[in-house]
C-alpha cells in the first residue's frame, strides 16, 4: 500500500475537509507548495489561494484563505480562515462579495474596518480565481 497524508482543514466555523491524500499543493508565504507522504517536519504560514488535494489520482480543489499549516511526515494540518471546495463557490455571491468589498475600501475607514474589507476582498477573489480556474 502506498503511503498517504491525512489532510485536514480547519476554519473558525467547522472542519471542511479530513481524508488520507496523496499529495498536497498549498499556497505557502513562501510561494506554492507540494507536500508528499515523509515530509520534513515543517510550520508556515499560508496565504489566500487554491489548495489542491490528489487523492486516487483525482484532484480535488479549494479556495483558502490564510492561516497556519502544520506538517509532520503522515499529516497535513490547515488551519484557515476561509477553506471552500471548488464546487461549493457560488461564483455570483463571490463577484456580489468583491464589489462590496471594494466599495468598502473607497470609503474613509478606521485601520480596523480597513483590515476587515481588506479581508473580504482576498476571500472574495480567491473564490473566484479558484471558480474560475476550474470550470467544467
Amino acid at each position: 500500500m502506498a503511503a498517504t497524508l491525512k489532510l485536514e482543514i480547519v476554519t473558525p466555523e467547522a472542519k471542511i475537509y479530513s481524508e488520507d491524500v496523496d499529495m498536497v499543493t498549498l499556497p505557502a508565504v513562501e510561494g506554492e507548495m507540494g507536500v508528499y507522504p515523509m515530509h520534513v517536519p515543517l510550520m508556515t504560514q499560508v496565504v489566500s489561494g487554491e489548495l489542491i488535494a490528489r487523492k486516487a489520482g483525482v484532484d480535488h480543489f479549494l479556495a483558502i484563505g490564510e492561516g497556519f499549516v502544520e506538517i509532520t511526515g503522515d499529516r497535513v494540518a490547515v488551519l484557515t480562515d476561509m477553506a471552500i471546495r471548488a464546487g461549493d463557490i457560488d461564483e455570483m455571491k463571490a463577484e456580489e462579495a468583491r464589489k462590496r468589498a471594494e466599495a468598502r475600501l473607497a470609503e474613509k475607514l478606521t485601520d480596523e474596518e480597513q483590515a476587515t474589507a481588506m479581508a473580504a476582498l482576498a476571500h472574495s477573489l480567491t473564490q473566484l480565481n479558484v471558480k474560475r480556474r476550474r470550470r467544467p
